[in-house]
């Protein structure tokens, strides 16, 4: 399995409407999800070559307890992957778009994602996957409060970001505004994607910035020394104060670097 973050919105469970928020009750106190690993089964895009793997029995969700109050985030399996299929695409270098994915492959992810949409008009994914890394720009949702550390069950190490997401999405605004006003205007359009895929949950939502498997690359000592939430904040700080721009390099440039290096002997191994 590759590597991969998340980066999630757990609505709390009392602001879902019948009958979905029966369901995630139901789940909750169902036995399956803690008994066992959930099964898969691989699903083929039409008669093409690319698919993915859903869950046999019942859609599956991440959920938090905080406070004595329940938080869903559901994995929307095959809404989560056919946008992920198309975004891979169109992001990839134009040489290598149709080695990752073949314009065949794009065009039924493409029907298949309109016809999710067709019955569920407002259907957004609840959660963000990147494998390998996290994204530079998801630091900007974040910082140092919210930040944890801690060695899992399993005895691996997971570093995580826990966030309401009103702040959230002032940091997303705050961002923008930065970045309109700079000469890092060409950015906008991806923190503008970010925010508004914000906007579209309940107001009393958490947001998850998580390194799940991708923790893995770090040792702890490196997992404990990155505090990259806060070093993105501290760059937006200084691209909006006079003659900040190189600090603001200077940061950023050192969270990129950290996962260069940490993709770069994994490759190696």
């Amino acid at each position: 399995m590759i590597p991969c973050a998340y980066l999630g919105v757990y609505r709390p469970l009392d602001t879902f409407g019948e009958p979905e928020r029966a369901r995630w009750e139901r789940f909750i106190l169902s036995d399956r999800k803690r008994a066992r690993q959930p099964s898969y089964r691989q699903e083929v895009l039409g008669d093409g070559n690319l698919g993915y793997l859903t869950p046999i029995d019942v859609e599956q969700a991440e959920i938090r307890l905080v406070g004595g109050r329940y938080f869903v985030c559901p994995w929307e399996t095959k809404l989560r992957v056919m946008a992920s299929i198309l975004a891979l695409r169109e992001r990839s270098p134009a040489d290598l778009a149709d080695l990752l994915v073949p314009e065949a492959e794009a065009r039924r992810a493409a029907r298949e994602l309109a016809r999710i949409r067709r019955r569920h008009p407002t259907a957004v994914p609840t959660m963000l996957q990147s494998p390998w890394h996290v994204p530079v720009r998801w630091f900007l949702l974040v910082d140092d409060p919210e930040r944890h550390l801690a060695e899992t069950a399993s005895g691996d190490h997971r570093l995580w970001y826990w966030t309401p997401l009103p702040v959230a999405k002032k940091r997303a605004e705050t961002a923008l505004q930065v970045l309109r006003r700079s000469a890092l205007s060409p950015l906008v359009d991806l923190v503008q994607d970010l925010a508004q895929w914000l906007q579209s949950f309940h107001p009393s939502s958490f947001l998850e910035l998580d390194y799940a498997s991708v923790s893995s690359l770090f040792t702890w000592d490196e997992l404990d020394n990155d505090h990259s939430g806060r070093e993105i904040q501290e760059a937006v700080e200084a691209i909006a104060r006079p003659g900040g721009m190189a600090r603001a390099a200077e940061l950023y440039q050192g969270v990129a670097m950290r996962w260069a290096d940490a993709m770069g002997r994994d490759s190696l191994n």
